[in-house]
């Protein structure tokens, strides 16, 4: 070994190495109680951020910004009315987006699983899908008999398309393998889509249902702007239109609250499904 070489061989053996510690990570550390802090910290600095607005921020007599005190007793007053609006509000949510899940992952793995099928529908579903689902809306008013069987037919269009295009794409990821050996099996056409094609595909088919649902909640909140007697856009709108901003502000809260609920359930049941993911 030449002079410089073994040089910095010797220099280089020298050189402390960084400390990495073997035993539990620091979120095993700080235990479920320093978690759930860490989580709700963001929380505590937006409310914090909150009162001081209401109070260094005025904005006359009616502030647009009401205090949070001023908002949880209106929230308060308000729980009957909300939870009224919520059965409306799910009473367009659950069948629109129920439908949707139901054609989009039928649909999505028909298509997803036959090139030629590929190449019929995908042209027009890369054309149709970007559509913005609230064009649809005046148009369905006018078509439809009911503004609640339009609203369900804005929901359904704002979920079908996230789900009918992971489905396709979860279909079209499968490997090459597994379509030999159905075939070598013998699996009917439906058997292999409900065996094989579809616990491979539920990953997409899952992030398609979050965004539908996060789309469907929109919708249908745009939807109730427009002519709805009841329901969670309703109330914000109702109380806007009178200038009662504590109640607005307590109808934005609980909507987005309801929202948090709904995709933490679909979560669960995207973990259920999963089971053997981690």
């Amino acid at each position: 070994m030449s002079e410089p070489i073994a040089l910095a061989t010797q220099e280089l053996s020298v050189i402390p190495v960084p400390f990495e510690s073997t035993g539990p990570g620091r979120s095993a550390k700080l235990g479920w109680l320093g978690r759930a802090l860490e989580s709700v910290a963001v929380w505590i600095g937006l409310l914090l951020a909150w009162y001081l607005g209401s109070i260094y921020l005025p904005l006359g007599d009616n502030p647009l910004l009401p205090s949070p005190v001023l908002t949880a007793h209106a929230l308060w007053e308000s729980l009957p009315e909300l939870w009224t609006g919520t059965l409306s509000s799910f009473s367009i949510l659950l069948p629109g987006f129920t439908v949707a899940s139901v054609l989009g992952i039928v649909a999505g793995l028909t298509v997803g699983t036959s090139p030629r099928l590929q190449r019929i529908f995908l042209p027009f579903a890369k054309v149709a899908g970007p559509v913005p689902p609230t064009v649809y809306i005046p148009y369905a008013i006018a078509i439809l008999p009911t503004f609640k069987l339009s609203a369900i037919f804005v929901v359904f269009i704002g979920a079908f398309w996230p789900i009918f295009q992971n489905a396709v794409s979860g279909a079209h990821s499968l490997e090459q393998r597994y379509r030999d050996n159905a075939r070598i099996l013998g699996l009917t056409r439906f058997e292999y889509q409900r065996r094989v094609v579809l616990p491979a595909a539920l990953p997409h088919i899952f992030s398609g249902m979050a965004v539908g649902l996060a789309f469907s909640f929109i919708l249908l909140t745009v939807a109730e702007l427009f002519g709805a007697n009841a329901g969670l856009g309703r109330f914000v709108q109702y109380y806007a239109d009178f200038a009662d901003y504590p109640k607005m502000v307590a109808g934005i809260l609980y909507t987005g609250l309801v929202t948090f609920v709904s995709m933490t359930l679909l979560d669960r049941v995207r973990r259920r499904a999963l089971f053997w993911l981690k």
